[in-house]
């Protein structure tokens, strides 16, 4: 019995099919949430979709369903063309989640077209979407220092969703970093208590302890220079340090409290500790450093 039935993946009028300006809503932007959708733009008159139009059924033939193409004659069907702002034709379009995410204009070689479509089908069920490659983009960014370009990255999210928890949290945190603490907070207001992500939380922390934070340092470090005994001043100091992100140095001194006497004032060093932590980061070198001092600590 022959399996190439079985191989060749869903049957054509379901991936590829024309569209009309009635049913473009149901064909491209809802479908585009999904599977991926590539628009064709044409007319009948034009030579190069002629040229471009077998290359591309070809190419969605092959991708087996990952991909759906929806062909638009625009002499009939004029409306999201000009939504789109299609001056020429072919003119063709990539949505995802029911925004355009790619295209081009004009006849494209066999191998370029293939391209296209392979990269889009990438997009789809088992592969990252384009807000996922834009949040990776600017992960990749931070890593490398490039503060700019993560931003860029977090913005091009937050325009294709505006509520996005990660994209907030990312974007709270470039502000903090950048010193603007009015910005940051404005951002987690946009998000609101409810939504949940580390980076989010991070900030919310890093904000708690500046509103806390003594201005000035210099009284505390006087009185601890008379008596390294004295927990309230450290705890004090301990928190200045912390409101103007010293994260680390104020981790240290809140364990040398713990160290000396782990239960003092209600154990209010430990409990700032871990706002400390959050503020760092849960997974940054600060925080896991601190843990394993703090468990030393508490377990010896």
């Amino acid at each position: 019995m022959s399996l190439i039935g079985e191989a060749a993946g869903p049957p054509a009028g379901d991936i590829i099919k024309d569209a009309t300006d009635a049913s473009f809503a149901a064909d491209v932007l809802d479908a585009s949430r999904d599977t991926p959708v590539i628009v064709d733009f044409w007319a009948p008159w034009c030579g190069p979709c002629r040229q471009l139009g077998p290359a591309i059924e070809k190419a969605v033939t092959a991708a087996k369903g990952k991909v759906k193409l929806v062909k638009v004659d625009i002499d009939k069907n004029p409306a999201y063309a000009g939504q789109l702002r299609v001056q020429s034709i072919p003119a063709v379009f990539a949505f995802v989640n029911g925004q355009p995410v790619d295209g081009f204009m004009g006849a494209l070689p066999d191998s370029q077209v293939k391209a296209f479509v392979d990269k889009l089908a990438k997009m789809g069920p088992g592969g990252p979407s384009p807000i996922d490659e834009l949040l990776g983009l600017a992960k990749e960014s931070l890593e490398l220092g490039d503060m700019g370009g993560a931003a860029q990255a977090y913005a091009q999210v937050l325009q294709a969703d505006p509520q996005n928890a990660k994209a907030l949290g990312g974007m709270a945190k470039l502000y903090l970093a950048s010193g603007d603490t009015e910005r940051a907070a404005e951002i987690l207001e946009m998000a609101g208590p409810e939504a949940k992500d580390a980076d989010l939380d991070s900030v919310r922390a890093a904000l708690t302890l500046a509103a806390e934070a003594p201005s000035e340092t210099a009284e505390f470090e006087m009185r601890l220079a008379a008596n390294p005994d004295d927990h309230a001043a450290r705890f004090e100091l301990a928190k200045a340090l912390a409101g103007s992100h010293r994260l680390e140095e104020a981790a240290n001194q809140l364990l040398t409290i713990i160290e000396k006497d782990r239960a003092w004032n209600d154990e209010a060093a430990r409990k700032q500790l871990l706002t400390v932590f959050e503020a760092a980061g849960q997974m940054s070198e600060i925080s896991r450093n601190g843990r394993r001092r703090l468990s030393a600590i508490l377990f010896s």
